[in-house]
């Protein structure tokens, strides 16, 4: 853990990551602006929208567009002035979708990766290749047209050794998953994953700086004691996978990959906040592929020739790279929007939806305390932002007090003040204001 700490300190404080690889929005707020036409900068990733307006590229426009960040925030953050403010903005229903659409996510991959195995195909650095294969082919492309070769060969000199380490914890922190629920039991497998969420609070109040609220810790510990009365469940009802074969190397698996879960996602929450998302899930996919393929050979070349292959089998493979996909290309958006914290415990329901697939599906039955602690759950996500800021998560400390480090994209606290800057400038110029 110390060397972990060690990297990933070493990682944030040094040079900017790549956002300056791309041009930033150069705004003038003036009193006279008559150009109202809406353009679209290389830091609005994967084709969303961002309406920044009237670009002026002189010396003073960085000035001008720190300064238009700045009235911004300031008129977000005195909008609120009650302590469930942010429960009434859309982005907080949008933050906690998404963490539900990747918890399904997780349940389907959960699903299809049991279908492989029932089938006789246990392969799961090799099945994991195919989504890093898809994200470079997606998002490489997507990069070229926003920066052209030249751009992104200037990221990979400058940048490459970041997304390299990122892209080595997250294969592993999969790869020593699996490895912990082949060894142990599925109680102490689950019980290991709550290290995750203790190691992305530590590493960043330590390394970035964020300082948790009293709603926030009471949230995530609702959540922890949702999941606990889950886990409790499936001990009560003997659906915890018995003794395991092995407990005590299944559990040092699991402890492993739980704490490159959290370092990974801790990280990766950095980088989506000062470069585009598109960039990140690049490179993430180029050496994630990299990576995994050599894993995949050394390890799975006994179990790919003793697998099963027909038509369901390629079915399941496609199902689960969908889903997997899907994971990583919301995943920013709700690094973004939230933080890595929010982004475990909104991961803690998938056992639920887990279970709600399993009586379909395999005839599970469902126990009395199932729906109370996916609601116990629910309730943690909720109380987690009731801090009464309107931008939540979505500004990061280590950002700089006006964002000026961070990027302009979708979801985060910079693009919105740079939006309810420019709303308040719009005012006046429709008579709307009031004097």
């Amino acid at each position: 853990m110390n060397e972990q700490s060690s990297l990933i300190s070493t990682l944030l404080n040094d040079s900017e990551t790549s956002s300056a690889s791309t041009s930033r929005p150069h705004i003038s707020y003036g009193t006279n602006t008559t150009n109202h036409n809406t353009i679209m900068t290389a830091e609005d990733t994967k084709g969303f929208e961002s309406p920044i307006t009237n670009p002026v590229h002189n010396q003073g426009s960085g000035n001008d567009e720190d300064a238009a960040v700045s009235q911004g925030l300031n008129i977000l953050q005195a909008k609120s002035v009650h302590w469930y403010s942010y429960l009434t903005t859309a982005d907080f229903w949008i933050v906690v979708i998404i963490g539900q659409i990747l918890s399904l996510c997780i349940t389907g991959t959960n699903t299809f990766s049991t279908f492989l195995a029932i089938a006789g195909t246990n392969i799961p650095a090799f099945q994991t290749v195919f989504n890093y294969i898809l994200m470079f082919l997606i998002y490489t492309p997507i990069f070229f047209w926003k920066s052209g070769f030249d751009g992104w060969w200037r990221v990979a000199k400058k940048d490459g050794w970041r997304y390299l380490i990122m892209a080595f914890l997250d294969v592993e922190g999969n790869y020593f998953t699996v490895l912990a629920y082949r060894y142990t039991n599925l109680l102490s497998a689950q019980l290991l994953n709550f290290w995750s969420i203790v190691c992305v609070v530590i590493i960043s109040f330590f390394l970035l700086k964020v300082r948790y609220k009293l709603f926030q810790v009471i949230g995530i510990l609702i959540c922890c004691g949702g999941m606990g009365i889950l886990l409790a469940s499936d001990h009560i009802t003997g659906s915890n996978g018995g003794p395991g074969v092995n407990m005590l190397k299944g559990d040092l698996f699991g402890l492993l990959g739980a704490t490159l879960y959290g370092v990974s996602n801790v990280f990766e929450e950095w980088l989506v906040s000062r470069a585009p998302i598109y960039q990140v899930l690049s490179f993430m996919g180029l050496f994630g592929m990299i990576i995994n393929g050599i894993q995949a050979a050394i390890f799975d070349r006994q179990s790919f020739r003793d697998a099963t292959w027909n038509a369901h089998i390629g079915g399941w493979l496609a199902g689960y790279t969908i889903c997997l996909n899907v994971f990583y290309a919301l995943a920013p958006l709700i690094l973004r929007m939230g933080s890595a914290a929010f982004f475990d415990i909104s991961l803690l329901t998938a056992n639920f939806w887990g279970v709600i697939i399993g009586i379909h599906v395999f005839g599970y039955t469902i126990h009395y305390l199932y729906p109370i602690a996916f609601v116990l759950i629910i309730v943690g996500l909720v109380g987690y932002f009731l801090s009464g800021s309107m931008l939540g998560d979505s500004k990061k400390p280590w950002l700089g007090d006006n964002q000026e480090d961070g990027v302009a994209g979708f979801g985060t606290a910079k693009l919105k003040a740079l939006n309810a800057a420019r709303k308040a400038q719009l005012e006046p110029e429709n008579g709307t204001a009031n004097f």
